[in-house]
């Protein structure tokens, strides 16, 4: 496709496609080609909602024909496009997404158990979101994602580890109001 684009505006747009829902609509009233582009840093803006959990922008992008990857099916929580995505490639189960994001954190991203145990069930490796590292406690707790905290934690996920922002799960879950969470965590932590 032939764009007169910069490709500073398709890093603002897909920067919005992270958390700026009314940017993510006016910069694509404005340029629809925008929407299958990809950032200096190779993120699409699916990709970019996807990876943080961001359920609202992806549904738009969706809406507006954005191309779905295993990725962001898996944060939907999509499971027929997932199915069918790894029917294709079943060794997607143990790739990542933006930022070199295993896949297996960006069902934890979106909350939905269903899409985690298939991910697990095709090959992925629960350590990408239970292991000493991992992140994936964090952004369930940021998105309120109680279940997913609670299978998180009951499968060893660790309880200090902190985020892009130096945040831990309690932290991000105070933040949020996520009260069940709090409670969770704190008594994990005893």
């Amino acid at each position: 496709m032939t764009t007169s684009l910069t490709q500073d505006q398709i890093d603002q747009f897909v920067a919005a496609c992270h958390g700026n829902f009314a940017g993510v609509r006016e910069q694509l009233a404005g340029h629809p080609e925008l929407l299958n582009s990809r950032s200096s840093l190779d993120e699409s803006p699916l990709g970019a909602a996807a990876h943080v959990g961001n359920r609202e922008i992806a549904e738009y992008l969706v809406a507006q024909g954005a191309v779905v990857d295993l990725p962001a099916a898996a944060m939907l929580g999509d499971l027929p496009a997932m199915q069918a995505l790894l029917a294709d490639a079943p060794e997607a189960a143990q790739g990542a997404g933006a930022h070199g994001i295993p896949v297996l954190f960006h069902a934890v991203a979106g909350g939905n158990l269903d899409a985690v145990e298939l991910l697990l069930a095709s090959g992925a490796e629960r350590a990408h979101v239970t292991g000493p590292e991992s992140g994936a406690l964090n952004i369930a707790a940021a998105r309120g994602h109680v279940a997913m905290a609670r299978w998180l934690l009951d499968n060893g996920a660790p309880t200090d580890v902190t985020d892009f922002q130096d945040k831990t799960p309690l932290e991000r879950a105070q933040e949020g109001g996520f009260t069940e969470i709090v409670e969770l965590l704190q008594a994990a932590q005893r």
